[in-house]
């Protein structure tokens, strides 16, 4: 319980925290959020590291000159979509195996179809939808690389995803983090960022249960 605490005080409180990271490590802090954004997009192990709300803290730190947004914007984007490439050579490597135990607490089979459903709908597209989306932000580009899309392919929307996510978030906290009213009430941003973070997987499923709810029944069937 204590852990979880932690946890999500260590999300809503992002601000606070990074800047102690930057009081006390200085320039290793880019190091630091390289590596954050790096292993939430590229290791499938860890879907649950911070990556929208992160981003945009980090920036509204640039904007008072405690970092440099040029530098920031530029090692996150390298490190989201060098995240991503890793990310798919390792599922085109592995493979659907590791997928083979019922409950297994990292490589659940919800998460494999709750990707695999996003696919179906979006094709391609889903490389860089996902990136809005946590938890599919980090299988996305693992699924791509187990159903064997073509690397080129692959790539072309992942550095487009990368681009727009690491961009709107970065030079969104650089821009409007240090307005008054978003700094006095910064925990309810970054608790809004997280909750419309979840929202197309919520329509999402949302919509297949209506769908599922809509479709005709078949009388001809046999009980």
């Amino acid at each position: 319980m204590d852990y979880l605490r932690q946890f999500a005080d260590f999300f809503l409180h992002l601000d606070k925290h990074l800047g102690t990271v930057i009081a006390d490590y200085g320039t290793l802090t880019y190091v630091i959020l390289f590596a954050i954004v790096f292993a939430e997009t590229g290791l499938v192990v860890t879907p649950i590291l911070p990556g929208d709300s992160m981003i945009f803290a980090a920036a509204t730190f640039a904007a008072v000159g405690s970092l440099d947004i040029w530098l920031l914007w530029g090692l996150l984007l390298f490190a989201a979509i060098s995240g991503d490439a890793v990310n798919y050579w390792i599922g085109n490597s592995i493979g659907p195996k590791v997928f083979r135990y019922e409950n297994h607490p990292v490589f659940k089979k919800e998460y494999l179809e709750r990707t695999q459903g996003f696919y179906a709908k979006y094709g391609s597209m889903t490389i860089v939808i996902a990136r809005f989306i946590p938890i599919v932000r980090t299988f996305a580009p693992f699924i791509a690389g187990i159903g064997g899309m073509s690397y080129r392919r692959f790539a072309a929307y992942n550095v487009a995803g990368g681009f727009l996510w690491v961009t709107l978030f970065t030079f969104g906290g650089y821009f409007f983090g240090n307005i008054p009213a978003v700094r006095d009430n910064f925990t309810l941003v970054i608790l809004g960022i997280i909750l419309l973070s979840f929202v197309p997987p919520l329509w999402h499923l949302l919509q297949k249960r209506f769908a599922k709810k809509a479709a005709p029944i078949d009388r001809n069937a046999r009980p």
